[in-house]
């Protein structure tokens, strides 16, 4: 998947949108979650996935609580002809920081919108998802709003977060939707029941989040309570501590042969069936993964030149209904959300 320049291939963003480079880049872990960020190492793998092809850049008002956004600033600013930026309201932080607030509020949408234009140093979002729905609000109200800031040419294009199939459907009868974001890897698949089967029928671009399944599929930690640091969140998530941490581990083995086999790692194999997914479904799918080195930006590009052959499509099959724990830990509230 790359042209004549070495650059990646392009996908649409949506029926009849802009084409994007076939994978893009999360920006998330630059600004907190995953530790300590070297800003200069951040700056430079932003200039890499330029480089490469990437055009797709992904933040959201949340991270950092916006100084994710404010450390984009000058690199949109140099760079905004040639990039897709990408951002999303909806989750608000709490005094827990165990917990997120969901708001879906026309009224809250359209003070969000002018919060991360201005951190953004941009007067036009290309991309503007809904991070999370809240059920208590009704899609058309919510959709409808977004719809008001594409008129005002505040917005070009609407996306939503982790929705399902239904209410991708209704949030569409409102307003075209050009993404669906959710979690998509080889240990989630629940995206594919009814989400994806909807983007099909309606055109929507897939951009997988968490593509890598926050890193546990590279091989790079085995329990992540024991190898990570303190302020990494994953030390939180069910799947990757004590024995859950160890079964999943386990799954791991016919990727590690079949990354093997072609020379490549674990992480490119993983990255590779992400991608192939947009052939088994017939759906534009740009994941997004996450990375703040360069080193391991290049790895993720070089993933999309890489084929799975049907029996090694078939040998990771059974993985995601093999992993053991949620993927997130019970909050029981339908007002709080997690990235």
């Amino acid at each position: 998947m790359s042209d004549s320049t070495g650059r990646i291939a392009t996908a649409e963003l949506g029926r009849g949108g802009p084409r994007v480079g076939v994978q893009g880049l999360g920006c998330m872990g630059i600004s907190e979650f995953y530790g300590d960020t070297d800003e200069a190492a951040a700056r430079d793998t932003l200039d890499a996935a330029l480089e490469a092809g990437v055009t797709l850049f992904d933040t959201a008002d949340i991270y950092g609580r916006g100084a994710n956004e404010t450390f984009l600033a000058p690199f949109v600013g140099a760079h905004r002809a040639e990039i897709t930026l990408a951002t999303k309201f909806a989750v608000q932080r709490t005094d827990d920081p165990e917990f997120r607030a969901v708001n879906n509020d026309p009224a809250y949408i359209r003070q969000a919108v002018e919060g991360s234009l201005r951190r953004l140093g941009t007067d036009v979002i290309d991309l503007y998802y809904m991070h999370r729905r809240d059920p208590l609000v009704p899609l058309a109200d919510s959709v409808g709003a977004m719809a008001e800031l594409v008129r005002q040419g505040k917005v070009k294009q609407l996306g939503l977060s982790e929705v399902t199939g239904a209410e991708l459907r209704e949030a569409y009868a409102v307003h075209p939707i050009a993404a669906l974001q959710s979690e998509w890897s080889l240990f989630s698949r629940d995206v594919e029941r009814s989400a994806v089967p909807a983007a099909v029928e309606l055109g929507v671009t897939v951009v997988p989040y968490s593509p890598l399944g926050r890193g546990f599929l590279t091989g790079a930690f085995a329990d992540a309570a024991k190898d990570l640091p303190a302020d990494d969140f994953r030390k939180h998530q069910p799947r990757f501590t004590g024995e859950n941490a160890r079964t999943n581990a386990a799954l791991l083995e016919p990727v590690h042969k079949i990354a093997a086999a072609h020379g490549v790692t674990a992480a490119q194999v993983a990255l590779a069936w992400v991608q192939q997914r947009a052939d088994v479904h017939g759906v534009a799918v740009v994941p997004i993964p996450g990375t703040r080195k360069r080193s391991r930006l290049l790895e993720n590009v070089a993933a999309t030149r890489l084929t799975l052959s049907a029996q090694e499509l078939e040998q990771l099959e059974p993985i995601a209904g093999q992993v053991a724990g949620d993927r997130y830990p019970d909050m029981s509230s339908t007002s709080t959300a997690r990235e």
